[in-house]
């Protein structure tokens, strides 16, 4: 019980405003039986774990410090999915891209779409890549920031379902060969019952390994070769599918940022 007393007040006295002359915490808990202090416990863990576990639900919210008018950029990102196979978020760094990318490559992979939503709909379970420069980037970032850490059920290992994609609808993990740790395919609960596969990809597996199957969502982030580009272009062409890009431009006027920018913002030349 000692232990359960103490989280409860590290709780109270690491509340914003806390000012010990005026609350004394530990008198606060003595009026409370060992029951009670357990029940206040449990609830406050339920409360940690649906928060740790369904980071989607919290993100772009009507109201609050986070409040979705506060992120127009990335409404409009989403919004223009609707109309649009070809996408681009280009911005600079800590800003929010990978995690826009994230919530929509979430929304289809699940079918949980917001009640604002005015983006892209699949109205089924989807094939979804996912891709970044190096496998080790794209397990560190990517992979983490979709579907948290790796972790083990028993002897199986698996994922801890902590990324946006909620822990309930995670499903069974193929492991990439020859990377620790990275995934290669795993499937996704559907709103519809049935499931949809993702893919992690890296840019420095080259071209060829983006050939293959339709896909109808491919999600870059980071800007990536040009050639791998047109690549995933081909993937999408025939399921009416949509590729997103989210990046920092980072090497300059390429071709794959210049065929994003409208003709007044090309150089010219000279």
């Amino acid at each position: 019980m000692s232990a359960v007393v103490d989280h409860i007040v590290g709780l109270i006295t690491s509340q914003e405003g806390f000012d010990p002359e005026t609350f004394d915490p530990d008198q606060f808990i003595r009026q409370f039986d060992d029951d009670t202090l357990q029940e206040m416990y449990d609830l406050h863990v339920r409360e940690e774990d649906y928060k740790k576990f369904n980071r989607f639900k919290t993100l772009f919210p009507d109201e609050g410090p986070f409040r979705r008018q506060l992120y127009p950029k990335h409404t409009e990102f989403f919004r223009v999915g609707k109309k649009w196979r070809e996408r681009c978020f280009m911005a600079a760094n800590r800003v929010g891209k990978t995690v826009g990318g994230g919530y929509e490559t979430t929304c289809h992979l699940t079918g949980q779409y917001p009640h604002w939503w005015e983006g892209k709909v699949f109205h089924r379970p989807v094939r979804w890549w996912v891709a970044g420069d190096t496998n080790e980037t794209t397990r560190d970032i990517l992979q983490t920031e979709l579907l948290g850490e790796v972790t083990f059920d028993g002897a199986r290992k698996t994922v801890d379902g902590s990324g946006i994609i909620p822990k309930d609808c995670i499903g069974s993990v193929i492991w990439k060969q020859g990377v620790q740790n990275f995934v290669d395919t795993i499937n996704i609960k559907h709103s519809t019952g049935r499931w949809s596969k993702l893919s992690f990809k890296s840019f420095d597996q080259g071209r060829k390994s983006f050939q293959g199957t339709a896909k109808e969502g491919i999600w870059l982030d980071e800007e990536c070769p040009e050639d791998v580009y047109s690549e995933c272009l081909m993937r999408v062409a025939t399921t009416r599918g949509i590729l997103m890009l989210t990046f920092t431009p980072l090497s300059g006027m390429s071709d794959v940022v210049l065929s994003f920018l409208p003709a007044d913002m090309r150089p010219t030349a000279e």
